[in-house]
């Protein structure tokens, strides 16, 4: 079904503007109940921001659309910051990020008089992702942060093969890079460590898949829902004592696998109408499709 599922959605990268009808992808789901609201004719939501979230995003509009057909869901991706700045500027119901919105941008929402709203709505492990014939199986986070500064530049030296490392990286502007930034590269630590100059700044996590495909130096990371059957993920620990931990959505949920996160959905105030009973459908049946998305869902009563 997952496999399926992905197939299905694999094609979205950048922007997607979905009608109310019932397509392809809502043959592919099972029929979940949609909250009970007073039709009106042409409602709409605006919804952009996280190219790790964008793909669940789309199958959750497909999914309430499907039984509220007066609806119409745009999904457009682009990155965490790309949708943030589309909300603090109001041209979105909201914004989807797989970060935590910065300081500054919560600053910059209040001088536009915009109390922004967060909502978990799911939670993701970040994939360490090699070639399939690199010999390497596990890391540490220590290994990662000297692989990703440049200090450790030869996969021999962790292991592998005589062969020079080629470092893959989402853009600044995603929120996967920034949570990889922050708690791989700097490991959690108030710290200036940066990726190294050398790193290939990937557009898209297709990019990353494209590139690890058909380089056998490369190392990248995504989010598990990307990781597909031509990439090898490797095993990462803490410290040199282990675990070394596969991402699953077990390994999440047991709180073994050492890089995984929240991801949020962020709106302009304490949403109302058809924009409230989204997020409650998200919050709630909606839960169903994130597994079958290869992310992980809230823990609920």
């Amino acid at each position: 079904m997952r496999k399926l599922l992905f197939t299905c959605y694999r094609f979205v990268s950048t922007a997607f503007l979905i009608v109310g009808s019932v397509g392809a992808l809502a043959a592919c789901r099972p029929s979940q109940s949609a909250p009970d609201v007073t039709p009106e004719a042409n409602q709409a939501i605006e919804n952009k921001g996280s190219d790790t979230l964008v793909n669940l995003a789309l199958a959750w509009a497909e999914s309430y659309m499907a039984q509220r057909p007066q609806m119409r869901i745009s999904v457009t991706g682009g990155g965490s910051g790309t949708g943030i700045a589309a909300m603090i500027n109001g041209t979105v119901d909201i914004a989807n990020a797989s970060r935590a919105m910065k300081p500054e941008e919560i600053d910059a929402c209040e001088a536009n008089g915009i109390t922004p709203v967060e909502f978990t709505v799911a939670r993701d492990a970040i994939a360490v992702v090699v070639h399939p014939s690199n010999p390497v199986d596990q890391l540490t986070l220590a290994q990662l942060s000297a692989i990703y500064t440049g200090e450790i530049t030869n996969w021999s030296q962790v292991g592998g093969e005589d062969r020079p490392i080629v470092l893959l990286s989402r853009e600044s502007n995603s929120g996967t890079y920034v949570y990889f930034l922050e708690n791989v590269v700097r490991m959690g630590e108030d710290s200036d460590l940066l990726f190294s100059p050398d790193t290939l700044l990937m557009p898209s996590s297709e990019g990353i898949s494209a590139e690890i495909r058909q380089n056998p130096n490369a190392i990248g990371y995504d989010g598990l829902g990307y990781v597909t059957a031509d990439q090898k993920m490797v095993a990462v620990a803490l410290d040199e004592a282990g675990p070394f931990v596969l991402p699953s959505i077990d390994t999440v949920n047991d709180g073994s696998y050492p890089i995984s996160r929240p991801l949020y959905m962020y709106t302009a105030g304490e949403p109302s109408g058809e924009v409230r009973a989204y997020m409650d459908w998200i919050l709630g049946e909606g839960q169903r499709l994130v597994p079958e998305l290869g992310f992980v869902p809230l823990r609920t009563e």
